[in-house]
């Protein structure tokens, strides 16, 4: 006779994380995509969903979390949600502001069947990077405490609830317990889902605003993986992913690991508003993993527990016997090209689909950067096409809003690029028959609307007026007119070309028969914004630009992959060629400016000084220092001073260009971006003289610590004629020609020796006097040996009396 049928418990959870592309004070958009993430996540048979950091204001709303009417909203939002019927018997958890006892607060509000649970207020802010936490929030102080939070009163009339937990607590139900982290405190040297785990918490959650840089996707799902692995349990991390109204791109990523294992993600780039991620979990994994682990056996049963708050309601099911728990994962990380073609087109594809606009405008040059602009439109549009034939009704309705058709349904990327690209060659008689060549064909490879016009009527208009008002006529250098007449000559025709830029975007669609108007994007990236090396209100000034924040070095290996990736030969072309402006005379029809020779750096190196300015906090001497031993295979102590003194001093006369820089997608650490993630002055003392002094002193050091040179070529005291600074004078051998002393012969234009605390001021007269300080050559540089060749060249819109 069998026993009487006992009651089995169930074991296996199924969870679901949300990824929502939510938009900043966007309310109703917002609960319309977190109510769909609800009702996706109860079809894939989850009873617990987790969402987004601030998913029912979005997270950008900045200082409108100042504002009473962000908290009111929020509070209606929640009831909307709370009290639909497609939330009954499900666990839930929304992120929004909350204000106790006039403090503000970012939290998570747990609720169940049409009751609110706990408040669970942010415990650690995040002021780091593009974070500014603090300025809007403050961090939850009492530890495992909580408080009573007087419920506003459209809620209490709805639940009959007048109080509720808020505080550091968690979530008991029948078969589990559920504890909470919110975005940096996984981050964090004290995460909280440590002591959560060593008091019982089997299911660790974590909502977060993770935004995107390159080569970084790795970080949060190691934090992630490591989190379950050491702890043991259950993690649970749902992030936002697209533009919500700023710089950055948030991105993705969410995911679900156990025990060390990731057993469900979501994409970290995508068109879709809503992805649900599932997994379904066995607890009883969990204990066993735990109990094994006899060191962490011995902590727990000391811990401290936290207040738990009941719920009667089970996560599994009796039932669940022939539900397969979710397999471990590999994760496949997306190359920094793919990055670079997938998260600024979809960042481009929000900002676009959410301005009202019809499409974009883009100065084509032929060159790496606007190239690579207009091929991440291209990619923009191919990811438009792939969603619209996988059936996603969303991204089909946006593009028939902005291209004002609602009969259309794209099938092709070119055509759809013809669309929604407009780009434009400006020539002048400085420009090159082979970058209007390179143009077009990319133009017509990608698909693009493509003009070509000539800018010389205009620039020639306007030097009418000038030659009108004071008669006199500028002439460049080549032509015998001084550095000052070079550079205006240089940046009219600059911008010039703006002007014609924004004439062209507000009118084109009307040319075209369709209303609206296009977004200008510019095509300078974070290496030129570094250096400074842009005309002030040139074709850089646009409405958004999706390349500001990636290096020179990274968008060629973009283009390289972008040739095979989209069939566009063209490429090879654009690569291989020069950098230049193509703001100088031509001389007889070849380029007489590239942009290295111009900046007086290499891109790679102007990338190099822009990690250890912003990632290493390095000032100028600190900078030296480094880069001594950084680059000592190809430069001498010498050669390294002279580079470190031209960056700085260049960085600080251009810093002013960062408080206009166009809004640029945000993907590299190094950015300068003075908007939010660099803050610096933009009036610097642009001689450096204690900090150059320094330098001048460490040289000496080094020069007096050499005793006897050796024989190698390579040593900087031997071949490439350095000397030590307290000689006072530089050797005299015939082959130092083409070296670049630091101090100056006794019978030179300056009148006389010169002592190391003076070498810094010397140079930077000599760079003033236009001489020409010249270089061996070396790897680093490029392989060309004009160091400072005419700085005043180099610094555009700075015009007059040296600094």
């Amino acid at each position: 006779m069998l026993p009487t049928k006992r009651r089995r418990m169930g074991r296996k959870v199924t969870l679901a994380v949300a990824t929502l592309n939510q938009w900043a004070l966007d309310f109703e958009g917002n609960m319309s995509r977190i109510m769909e993430s609800i009702m996706e996540a109860r079809e894939m048979g989850a009873t617990y969903r987790t969402g987004p950091e601030l998913e029912v204001t979005g997270y950008s709303c900045e200082d409108h979390f100042h504002e009473s009417d962000t908290y009111l909203h929020s509070w209606q939002i929640l009831l909307e949600i709370m009290t639909s019927p497609q939330c009954n018997d499900m666990l839930i958890d929304v992120g929004m502001p909350v204000q106790h006892r006039n403090v503000a607060y970012n939290c998570r509000v747990v609720f169940h069947n049409k009751r609110i649970l706990l408040i669970r207020p942010k415990l650690v802010m995040c002021d780091d990077g593009n974070y500014r936490e603090t300025r809007w929030f403050s961090s939850w102080t009492k530890e495992r405490q909580t408080e009573e939070y007087y419920l506003p009163r459209i809620i209490s009339a709805a639940t009959g609830q007048h109080t509720v937990p808020i505080g550091d607590a968690v979530i008991a139900t029948r078969d589990t317990c559920l504890g909470y982290e919110i975005c940096e405190e996984l981050w964090n040297p004290r995460s909280t889902h440590i002591d959560m785990s060593l008091s019982g918490v089997e299911i660790m959650v974590n909502s977060s605003g993770s935004y995107m840089q390159l080569r970084k996707a790795y970080i949060t799902t190691d934090l992630i993986r490591n989190a379950s692995y050491k702890a043991g349990g259950a993690y649970l991390f749902s992030n936002l992913r697209g533009c919500d109204g700023q710089r950055v791109y948030f991105n993705g990523c969410s995911a679900i690991a156990l025990n060390g294992h990731v057993v469900a993600r979501g994409k970290q780039f995508g068109l879709e508003d809503v992805e649900v991620t599932t997994a379904t979990v066995d607890l009883e994994d969990i204990r066993s993993y735990r109990v094994a682990m006899r060191s962490r056996c011995t902590i727990a049963a000391s811990t401290p527990t936290y207040p738990r708050v009941n719920v009667d309601f089970a996560l599994s099911h009796a039932l669940d016997l022939n539900i397969p728990p979710s397999a471990p994962l590999e994760w496949v990380y997306h190359s920094a090209e793919e990055e670079i073609a997938l998260g600024p087109a979809c960042w481009l594809w929000d900002y676009l689909r959410r301005s009202g606009q019809g499409g974009f405008f883009l100065p084509l040059s032929g060159g790496v950067d606007s190239s690579s602009t207009a091929i991440i439109v291209h990619s923009m549009c191919c990811l438009v096409v792939k969603y619209v034939m996988l059936g996603d009704y969303q991204v089909l309705r946006d593009i028939r809003k902005i291209l004002a058709d609602p009969e259309f349904t794209p099938d092709n990327p070119a055509a759809l690029c013809n669309r929604l690209l407009v780009t434009c060659y400006m020539g002048s008689e400085n420009s090159s028959k082979e970058t209007r060549q390179r143009a077009t064909s990319l133009a017509n490879q990608i698909g693009s609307y493509h003009l070509e016009i000539n800018i010389d009527g205009a620039v020639s208009a306007l030097l009418a007026i000038f030659n009108t008002v004071t008669g006199m006529k500028p002439l460049f250098k080549t032509q015998g007119g001084c550095p000052r007449q070079n550079l205006a000559l240089q940046n009219i025709q600059a911008r010039t070309r703006m002007v014609l830029s924004y004439l062209f975007a507000q009118l084109m669609l009307w040319v075209r028969n369709r209303p609206g108007g296009l977004l200008v994007l510019g095509s300078a990236n974070v290496d030129e914004a570094l250096r400074g090396y842009m005309t002030k209100y040139d074709c850089s000034s646009a409405d958004i630009n999706p390349i500001g924040g990636i290096s020179k070095t990274d968008l060629k290996r973009f283009l390289l992959y972008a040739k095979d990736k989209f069939n566009l030969p063209i490429i090879s072309d654009i690569v291989t060629a020069p950098p230049t402006a193509e703001l100088e005379p031509l001389q007889n029809g070849a380029l007489a400016q590239t942009d290295e020779e111009d900046m007086g750096m290499t891109y790679n190196e102007l990338s190099e000084f822009g990690r250890l300015r912003k990632q290493s906090y390095c000032g100028p001497y600190s900078m030296f220092c480094k880069l001594v031993s950084m680059w000592k295979d190809n430069c001498n102590p010498l050669e390294v001073s002279y580079k470190v003194m031209h960056f700085f001093r260049c960085y600080a006369i251009n810093r002013h260009k960062m408080t206009v820089l166009t809004p640029s997608y945000h993907a590299e650490s190094y950015s300068p971006d003075d908007n939010r993630f660099d803050h610096r002055p933009f009036l610097y003392p642009a001689n450096w003289s204690w900090q150059f002094k320094c330098i001048d002193e460490e040289l000496e050091r080094i020069a007096c610590s050499t005793t006897a040179p050796p024989s190698s070529g390579d040593d900087f005291t031997s071949a490439k004629g350095y000397h030590s600074p307290s000689s006072g004078r530089r050797a005299t051998s015939g082959a130092d020609k083409t070296s670049s002393p630091l101090f100056f012969s006794e019978t030179g234009t300056t009148g006389g020796g010169m002592s190391s605390g003076g070498s810094a001021h010397q140079l930077n007269n000599h760079i003033h006097g236009h001489e020409s300080l010249k270089l061996t050559k070396s790897h680093s540089s490029g392989g060309y040996s004009k160091m400072h060749s005419s700085v005043m060249g180099k610094i555009k819109d700075r015009t007059g009396v040296p600094v």
